[in-house]
């Protein structure tokens, strides 16, 4: 997951780059700089939805696995110990070790998905200002 988002920001910020040096020499094109810098935020947005549409992929298959998992494990301790849980909002005994598994399981997934967004924050602010810097350097004469 961590070399998908590698990758796609590798190939925006080349893409970004090698937009800076052909509209030096391509000037007279009709749109110039404006038209390459959108085609280039264009294609990191497009890298960046396909980056997040595969994450989102991964994490719908790993939710399933653990939560099939865990009704499996659940239903072979029942089955091995005999103990049936409680129905009640707050019961003891399985389901409340159950209930605390998932909650450390969810709290994990938060904390890597704020990570995560934390990152593509920093990283989407980097190519800002380098899109802005390489759109004033070719801008000069």
């Amino acid at each position: 997951m961590k070399n998908t988002i590698r990758v796609a920001l590798a190939l925006t910020a080349l893409s970004l780059f090698g937009a800076a040096t052909v509209s030096a020499q391509d000037t007279h094109k009709p749109g110039g700089l404006n038209k390459v810098a959108h085609d280039v935020s264009n294609t990191a947005k497009k890298a960046g939805r396909d980056t997040k549409a595969e994450i989102k992929r991964d994490e719908s298959k790993t939710h399933g696995a653990l939560q099939e998992a865990g009704n499996e494990t659940k239903t072979a301790i029942k089955k091995t110990t005999g103990i049936k849980g409680s129905q009640a909002e707050h019961p003891g005994g399985l389901n409340k070790v159950a209930r605390a598994v998932s909650k450390t399981g969810k709290s994990v997934g938060r904390s890597a998905r704020t990570k995560m967004n934390r990152a593509k924050s920093k990283t989407h602010a980097e190519l800002t200002e380098t899109g802005k810097s390489v759109k004033e350097t070719t801008k000069k004469p």
